[in-house]
């Protein structure tokens, strides 16, 4: 197993995995073919990660020889004793999800969590996107009361969090 920041030689592979699980997992959700293959586009991604010189800020990557998938973080101000970290983004090709790769990207999130001493850390999920909550809920993320709007949508998402 190897996770490791993403670099710009990954910005097609990264691009990838993004707009393919990211069709898999909303499409049936929003059902907005426009969004899904019009607006979504890989290549303009991928240009964007390779050619953004801040576009892989917080982005990490499970490697073994082939990007399998990849987490992207955000680190804000101290907060009760210590940062708390935000996971924006965990997406796993759909070639390899449920294999375990999702738990080692995630326990890694939180291993950075826990050496950055972080007090706490937190992701938004989409609340029809049930598969992906039950995923954080047996990682030991429990859900807030906050909720609030998709922007652009009828749908609404939620915040999960774990404390340290």
């Amino acid at each position: 197993m190897m996770i490791r920041k993403a670099m710009p030689k990954d910005a097609s592979r990264l691009a990838e995995i993004l707009i393919f699980a990211k069709r898999c997992a909303y499409r049936p959700i929003f059902q907005n073919d426009t969004v899904s293959f019009n607006d979504m586009s890989v290549l303009e991604l991928a240009l964007h990660y390779r050619d953004d010189p801040g576009a892989l800020d917080g982005v990490y990557v499970y490697d073994d020889g082939i990007v399998r998938g990849m987490m992207h973080l955000k680190e804000f101000a101290v907060e009760k004793g210590g940062p708390v970290l935000q996971l924006e983004e965990l997406y796993v090709d759909p070639f390899f999800q449920k294999q375990g790769y999702g738990e080692l990207l995630i326990q890694d999130f939180l291993k950075k969590a826990q050496k950055k001493k972080a007090a706490s850390a937190f992701l938004w999920v989409l609340e029809k996107n049930a598969v992906a909550r039950s995923f954080y809920e047996k990682t030991g993320f429990h859900p807030t009361k906050e909720r609030k709007p998709e922007p652009e949508t009828p749908e609404y998402i939620m915040r999960y969090e774990i404390t340290f």
